[in-house]
């Protein structure tokens, strides 16, 4: 009985450490980025919402803003989602595959242009909100 009783205690509290880890690993917020491509540092801004059960977003970068971001999923501190980046008269496809991490992000950016598919690395912190 004292196995049975340890164990389901053991379990509950695995719960509750997995539940604050998806809490703490919240992608709502602005996220100050930064990546390299073709040997020049790169920066965006993405900004995430919740409303109701549902993630909402928009990606910026220094000369297109506010460009709204489709397929957002988000579990287990990982979050998903593409974006499209418009330079000249192109339209480049990025999908983002980025691990949260409190007030940090880390993950990957995939862009195909003109065939050819490249990977980059990218990071993010989250803006602190004005007390």
């Amino acid at each position: 009985m004292k196995a049975i009783l340890s164990m389901a205690l053991f379990l509950g509290a695995c719960g509750l450490a997995a539940a604050a880890d998806d809490k703490a690993a919240d992608p709502v917020g602005k996220w100050n980025c930064e990546y390299e491509i073709g040997g020049q540092q790169r920066t965006s801004t993405l900004e995430i919402k919740k409303e109701g059960d549902k993630y909402l977003g928009t990606m910026s970068w220094p000369n297109q803003k506010d460009e709204k971001i489709k397929d957002l999923k988000f579990k287990d501190g990982k979050l998903t989602f593409s974006a499209v980046r418009k330079l000249m008269d192109n339209e480049i496809p990025i999908d983002y595959t980025l691990t949260i991490e409190g007030d940090k992000l880390k993950g990957k950016g995939e862009a195909e242009f003109g065939g050819d598919k490249q990977e980059f690395d990218i990071e993010g912190k989250r803006e602190k909100k004005d007390k």
